[in-house]
């Protein structure tokens, strides 16, 4: 199960297929899927990699897996972790700084632009949107989740983010593939303007479960602002 890239700046665009329920385990395909650079089958629950040149996620077993956890060379392996920060919430006032009006945003380091990207899901997929650095930089020093995520593997997921929307914002530090299984599958179920009823069931899921695997991140994991590759 493959998601590649539209062009260079589009970072990880496409990834059609959901690869697992979106708040849900890594890996939750067919059983009959092989990893993708050794070829050994691999069952519904498996590990995903980042390839870094082709900018695409790719199934891998766990002996791939665990081969390319830490940082050079083409792959990387997805982390699990999700991670939330009660004690420094992101308000509706400090995401309106970002500009983005939309209910559901992504945010992750693109290390081959040494730059964040900001995408959110639509109906015709992952849509990347225009993000002023100097505000996300500034918003980043104030809140340490927002600097915690790993260069191409990890993201920002922001939820209730979009003026009309009456909930709180909930913010996570998520898995890149998370991100991008929920934008295939919202692209999907999408009818309509706001995308049905459908729609809001999948995302409510997503975040019961991220509700349910997020971890406080701890104070020492807080690293530099999240604005390229030595992020």
């Amino acid at each position: 199960m493959t998601g590649t890239a539209n062009g260079p700046s589009s970072g990880l665009r496409r990834f059609a297929r959901p690869a697992r329920r979106p708040g849900g385990t890594a890996g939750s395909g067919t059983a009959d899927e092989r990893c993708e650079l050794c070829g050994e089958q691999i069952g519904s629950q498996h590990s995903h990699m980042v390839d870094l040149q082709r900018r695409s996620i790719a199934c891998a077993c766990r002996a791939c897996a665990l081969l390319f956890t830490r940082p050079g060379g083409r792959y990387r392996t997805v982390p699990d972790r999700v991670c939330h920060d009660p004690r420094s919430p992101l308000t509706s006032a400090e995401w309106a700084e970002l500009q983005i009006p939309v209910a559901i945003a992504f945010l992750f380091v693109n290390s081959a632009l040494g730059r964040v990207i900001a995408s959110y899901p639509s109906p015709a997929g992952v849509t990347e949107c225009e993000l002023d650095l100097a505000a996300w930089d500034s918003l980043a020093a104030r809140h340490p989740l927002l600097r915690a995520p790993e260069p191409d593997v990890e993201a920002i997921l922001v939820v209730g983010g979009a003026p009309r929307e009456a909930r709180p914002i909930e913010t996570f530090l998520v898995p890149i593939d998370i991100c991008y299984s929920l934008a295939g599958a919202l692209r999907l179920e999408w009818h309509g303007f706001d995308g049905g009823a459908e729609v809001r069931r999948i995302l409510e899921e997503l975040l019961e479960g991220l509700r349910e695997r997020a971890r406080t991140l701890p104070a020492a994991q807080a690293a530099p602002a999240m604005t390229g590759p030595e992020a």
